[in-house]
């Protein structure tokens, strides 16, 4: 039964293994596109989330600033 199968399968001498530098390169790329794909995993529009991460930090970063400068916090009041 083996001499069969073995007639089918390429020996080890016959398989090409990408060389280290080139393994490397694919394992990279590889996980670059994993990471792309989870955070992409259940957004209809990534760009949109992005852009409001972006808007999120900048009333944090804008916040600080006015809480370095000593006043100037927004408060509502009802006159």
């Amino acid at each position: 039964m083996g001499l069969i199968t073995s007639c089918c399968k390429p020996s080890a001498s016959d398989i090409l293994t990408p060389d280290t530098e080139t393994r490397r390169r694919q394992q990279v790329e590889a996980a670059e596109r994993r990471r792309v794909q989870e955070e992409a995993r259940g957004v209809k529009d990534p760009e949109r989330v992005k852009r409001m991460q972006q808007k999120s930090e900048e009333m944090e970063q804008r916040e600080q600033e006015l809480q370095k400068q000593g006043g100037a916090t927004l408060k509502w009041s009802a006159d």
